[in-house]
């Protein structure tokens, strides 16, 4: 009966306790733009790519074991959920001259990252490439006009991503060499949530995305980071 007991007793203590995403076998999300994408890996299929198996000119990454996630999760031990990364893709509903990117936004793809543990999103470049108006700080009340600007936008993702996924570790990865409003809103909007920003630094690109060597830095970031905590 003793022992009986005991067990019980453990089984409760360790279901009270957190999820640490540096738990093998986390299943991860990744929320995100150009920079997350890659032929075959992506959720939905009909998202727009810039990563492919052949990819040109454009860098030198061409196999989805260069990408940062899958670099990421394989050595953390974790698994992929869903990759919804969408190449062009805005925080905020306007685009690049003005177009309305609300198809495409990070608001309109939160929904569908499945049952994930771990939840990175990975955005604000087009944001900031775009030359979307950066608004004013709002906490709530938000009208669908305040989508048009980034900092009321940026807000309400990370306030729904909480709502739709409680008790899920959530992450921002903020890309290096963006304007200082939309780096500033984002560490912002942030702390705001308790969401953790993790700034890259010094990223190697080729025409403005990731190169292989950018991938493993991104990696090798976001893994000190985490193991840091």
């Amino acid at each position: 009966m003793r022992k009986k007991l005991l067990g019980i007793l453990l089984f409760l203590v360790l279901c009270c306790v957190p999820f640490q995403a540096q738990e093998k076998g986390a299943r991860v999300s990744v929320l995100g733009d150009s920079y997350s994408t890659f032929e075959g890996y992506m959720t939905p299929e009909s998202n727009e790519l810039w990563y492919y198996v052949r990819n040109g000119q454009k860098t030198d990454v061409s196999d989805v074991r260069q990408t940062w996630w899958w670099m990421l999760i394989k050595e953390m031990g974790w698994k992929l959920e869903c990759n919804n990364s969408y190449s062009g893709a805005t925080i905020g509903y306007q685009g690049y001259d003005g177009n309305d990117y609300s198809p495409r936004s990070f608001l309109t793809r939160m929904s569908r990252l499945g049952s994930p543990d771990v939840i990175f999103i990975f955005g604000a470049t087009n944001d900031s490439w775009a030359g979307e108006p950066v608004g004013e700080y709002k906490w709530g009340d938000w009208t669908f006009g305040d989508f048009y600007t980034f900092r009321p936008a940026m807000a309400c993702l990370l306030e729904r991503v909480q709502l739709r996924y409680p008790n899920v570790t959530v992450y921002v990865l903020l890309n290096d060499g963006l304007r200082d409003e939309i780096s500033e809103s984002v560490t912002t909007i942030a702390a705001h949530y308790g969401v953790p920003c993790i700034r890259l630094r010094d990223i190697d690109k080729q025409n403005g995305h990731p190169s292989v060597k950018g991938m493993r830095q991104i990696a090798d970031q976001i893994k000190a980071f985490i193991q840091k905590q």
